[in-house]
């Protein structure tokens, strides 16, 4: 019977806590994706993922054929960087979403959308406020309130793909809309933006028309209108349906004039 191998003992360097930290903000992160974040060739990138799923940090998942594996911190991973979220999952159906909000936080990160203090990506913003609810303790959540209580007595909260802190302390939120929701549960997020006194505005990420037209209908009835922008992006190589012979570059989402 053979034995499972030992993880390899490494020493982190800067630009792996990097990448770590850019794991752990995250359910998957592509090769290219690594490579954008450390500004390092797609093969260097490569090999740097190799070395930490070598030492335990992350691990390695192919679900499409033809596509780039995906990599996923692991509990050691977050242990080393003294982070309290716990290790993703995959979630299939979930995979271009994914796979665009990481783009997109590396858009943020590049200054797409202006100086900013601080990207938080949903995990982080759920973390947080599940540790507030078993502390009882005062602290506002960071989620937006959506009014009334769940089916475990917890409020009902609503995450943001993104929540951006700007360099002048505003709070903008973004989400990648790339299908559409019902119409009450796209009123209930909406409402729940307008009246949220601590962010400044929510930016709707659409690749789709059809997506677009729902988001600015629903925020023109509401009358949340000036809070509520929508943008659309194309998203070249955010999924499984991505058109081949592009690269990392193009990858990232690119805001449409």
């Amino acid at each position: 019977m053979s034995r499972r191998a030992s993880p390899l003992k490494v020493q982190l360097t800067e630009q792996d806590q990097e990448l770590l930290g850019f794991l752990a903000e995250h359910r998957l992160v592509l090769p290219e994706q690594a490579a954008a974040l450390l500004d390092r060739a797609p093969d260097t990138a490569r090999a740097r993922l190799s070395r930490l799923e070598s030492a335990g940090y992350v691990r390695s998942e192919s679900v499409f054929r033809g596509h780039p594996p995906m990599y996923l911190i692991t509990r050691p991973g977050l242990r080393v960087l003294g982070s309290g979220l716990e290790p993703p999952r995959i979630e299939v159906r979930a995979y271009q979403h994914d796979v665009g909000v990481a783009w997109l936080w590396l858009a943020a990160h590049g200054g797409t959308f202006g100086p900013l203090r601080e990207i938080i990506a949903e995990r982080r913003l759920r973390s947080h406020d599940g540790a507030r609810r078993s502390d009882l303790d005062a602290v506002e959540p960071l989620g937006v309130r959506l009014g009334g209580f769940g089916a475990r007595g917890q409020e009902r909260l609503h995450y943001p793909d993104l929540l951006l802190r700007t360099a002048d302390g505003r709070r903008v939120a973004l989400e990648l809309e790339l299908s559409p929701k019902g119409r009450t549960r796209l009123e209930t997020i909406l409402m729940g933006y307008g009246a949220d006194p601590r962010i400044e505005g929510v930016v709707y990420l659409v690749d789709k028309a059809s997506v677009a037209r729902s988001v600015t209908d629903a925020a023109r009835r509401l009358g949340v209108s000036s809070r509520v922008h929508v943008q659309r992006v194309r998203l070249a190589g955010a999924g499984a349906s991505a058109p081949r012979g592009r690269t990392a570059s193009r990858a990232v989402p690119e805001l449409a004039r």
